[in-house]
């Protein structure tokens, strides 16, 4: 069973999250906070292995949730859950260690697909041994099977268009 933390600093949407997370066989919600020095306190308190968490907080953002987490040597796993559309937030959740940006409003479904995926990936990463090249090459594409058929990238706007 995979421990999760929602973390969201809106208590209506925090529950909503909990309760979609409630629906995916193989997750349990252990807690829920609304800022990010409760964030950290639950990490310590509760198990978790993985943190939905929102960029938008009370008392420091998501980035800086992370980078604590990792300066205290703590290894749990996160997916930002967020309102934060722009590209250089996306670019330093991804340099700072989540896995995934799921970003807001989203579906049920789009939840589920995200936390499928990771679950795929903790079981495969769960088996330890060692990797071939392609082997490696799946487990880093893993959070992204849930993807379309490939297509070239889509040209990111600038702020001058």
């Amino acid at each position: 069973m995979i421990q999760v933390l929602i973390v969201d600093d809106d208590v209506r949407v925090a529950q909503i999250n909990a309760a979609y997370v409630a629906k995916v066989p193989g997750f349990r919600v252990t807690a829920q906070a609304h800022s990010a020095a409760e964030a950290l306190a639950k990490v310590e308190e509760v198990p978790v292995g993985l943190i939905l968490l929102d960029h938008y907080l009370p008392d420091r953002n998501g980035l800086a949730v992370v980078r604590e987490l990792r300066r205290l040597g703590r290894q749990v796993d996160v997916i930002m859950v967020t309102a934060a559309r722009d590209v250089a937030t996306v670019r330093d959740a991804m340099r700072h260690g989540a896995l995934q940006c799921l970003v807001k409003p989203f579906t049920y479904a789009g939840l589920r697909s995200k936390l499928e995926a990771y679950a795929a990936l903790r079981h495969a990463l769960d088996g330890g041994g060692e990797a071939e090249q392609a082997e490696v090459d799946r487990l880093f594409g893993a959070l992204w099977a849930a993807r379309r058929p490939r297509s070239p990238p889509r040209r990111l706007r600038t702020a001058r268009e």
